[in-house]
């Protein structure tokens, strides 16, 4: 196994910290209060996690869409086609209440990481990939798994 570059994973935990930001402010109603007064009610609670769940899994089809660039012919368009499911299942799955769209966001990122495979497989994502998005989905799930259990 390749070693997840160091620039990649401190970057990507970075990523992580407005999901665990999310799930301290609703473990710890003294955080939720105090992050509601200092930066508003979007920034707490389940509405930075499921807003800011939405943008990543956009950001995801980008990545995957750039991976799908080295690609050509049939495998190209099927890298491109494939790459647009995240950002269109966050687009259509995220609204009917904080609980749904934890659920379908967590399903989400679950499922990114069969395309993650599934691009490292064909070769066009770098062979430390998938052991960084496993890690990343991993808290990025166990966070947002705490706004059902809230």
């Amino acid at each position: 196994m390749t070693a997840i570059p160091r620039s990649a994973l401190i970057l990507g935990l970075a990523g992580v910290v407005p999901f665990v930001w999310g799930a301290a402010t609703i473990l710890a109603p003294g955080l939720f209060d105090w992050g509601l007064a200092t930066f508003g009610p979007r920034f707490v609670g389940p509405y930075v996690q499921l807003f800011y769940g939405a943008v990543i899994l956009s950001f995801m089809s980008g990545v995957l869409w750039g991976f799908a660039t080295k690609a050509e012919g049939s495998r190209a368009a099927t890298g491109y086609a494939l790459s647009t499911l995240p950002a269109l299942w966050a687009f259509f799955t995220t609204g009917g209440g904080e609980m749904r769209a934890a659920l379908n966001l967590m399903i989400g990122f679950l499922a990114l990481l069969l395309l993650d495979a599934a691009f490292v497989r064909w070769g066009l994502a770098p062979r430390w990939w998938l052991p960084l998005r496993l890690l990343l989905t991993g808290l990025v799930v166990a966070c947002l798994a705490v706004i059902p259990l809230a």
